[in-house]
């Protein structure tokens, strides 16, 4: 199967990579100023740009950055590239961001990430934190030839579209399916609360919907546990203790795990498929899910937020900028 994710990218994007060391696995952008959200300011230059970079080796990432671009830091560039790569590695959602910086006549943030943190998001949903991102369109500006990563991006995807479909009742529209997925990453982020608009999710999937087809087309043809009837833009699942077993069986290990800690009882210690078959047969089953969801979201969310108070430094405190697509 062809890789679902948005290959175009405007030429805005490619002259901004040009300013960073070019050792980089996967870069994308994301948010409103790169895919229409509703309500959103109307030019997306107005908008801040939004990167993510992942990278083989961060100390010699971070090294050849601040060789190019030792400004961007906070004043935490005085600890050096390994001490950064440390706070990046062990704390909050193992991104570490340079916010509101000036880069070829716009702002730009970017965070980066290590190769191995995401694949353990992508596949295991350690965090949510990238994963999540790249449940919604995003626009690839490098992506190395690289077959475990390839992979590890449509099982994301897949994983998204399976715990959706635990959380949604029998029969759904597509749009409905988009808004749920698009809401994974979400729950439980406090920054929704704080300072997001509460129809966020609604505003993203709503002018956006053809590009969710383009993620998602080709893994609700191949799903075995689902009916997509494409002409009429419905899907139905197999909601039987059976089906959702099945369903919970192929959710990502941590996400798992993460379950079994809410339900089993203290002291029975049941291993991880016994205490799924019992959630299977749980009427509440898909409220079970969002709830475990709703603790892995704000635990990353939370600490990362708190790392950025000090990765971001003083232009973040005196001009406050809150991105959660």
């Amino acid at each position: 199967m062809a890789l679902p994710v948005l290959q175009a990218t405007g030429y805005q994007f490619r002259r901004i990579l040009n300013y960073f060391p070019q050792d980089i696995s996967l870069a994308f952008a994301y948010g409103s100023a790169v895919f229409r959200q509703a309500g959103a300011a109307q030019s997306p230059a107005q908008n801040m740009l939004d990167f993510v970079f992942a990278v083989d080796d961060p100390v010699t990432w971070h090294t050849m950055n601040m060789m190019q671009n030792r400004s961007h830091y906070s004043v935490l560039k005085y600890l050096g590239p390994k001490r950064i790569s440390n706070i990046q590695n062990k704390y909050g959602a193992g991104v570490y961001y340079n916010t509101l910086v000036p880069c070829d006549g716009k702002v730009i943030k970017y965070g980066v990430v290590s190769i191995d943190s995401l694949y353990e998001d992508l596949l295991h949903w350690r965090t949510l934190y990238i994963a999540g991102r790249l449940h919604k369109p995003v626009k690839i500006l490098v992506q190395k030839e690289n077959g475990r990563l390839r992979t590890a991006l449509i099982t994301n995807l897949k994983s998204a579209v399976i715990a959706s479909f635990l959380m949604l009742p029998e029969s759904f529209s597509e749009e409905e399916l988009y808004l749920q997925i698009a809401g994974l990453s979400y729950s439980g982020d406090f920054r929704m609360i704080i300072g997001e608009d509460k129809a966020k999710v609604m505003n993203i999937v709503g002018p956006n919907m053809e590009h969710f087809q383009k993620l998602y087309i080709d893994i609700l043809q191949e799903c075995p546990q689902a009916v997509y009837k494409q002409a009429q833009g419905k899907i139905e699942v197999d909601k039987s203790p059976e089906g959702q077993f099945l369903q919970l069986m192929s959710l990502p290990k941590h996400l798992q795990q993460t379950i079994t800690g809410l339900v089993d009882q203290p002291g029975r210690n049941r291993d991880v498929e016994e205490v799924l078959l019992t959630v299977a047969q749980d009427p509440d089953c898909g409220a079970v899910v969002q709830q475990a969801i709703f603790g892995i979201v704000k635990s990353s969310s939370l600490s990362q937020s708190a790392k950025g108070i000090v990765t971001a430094g003083k232009s973040t405190i005196e001009n406050p900028v809150i991105t959660v697509y």
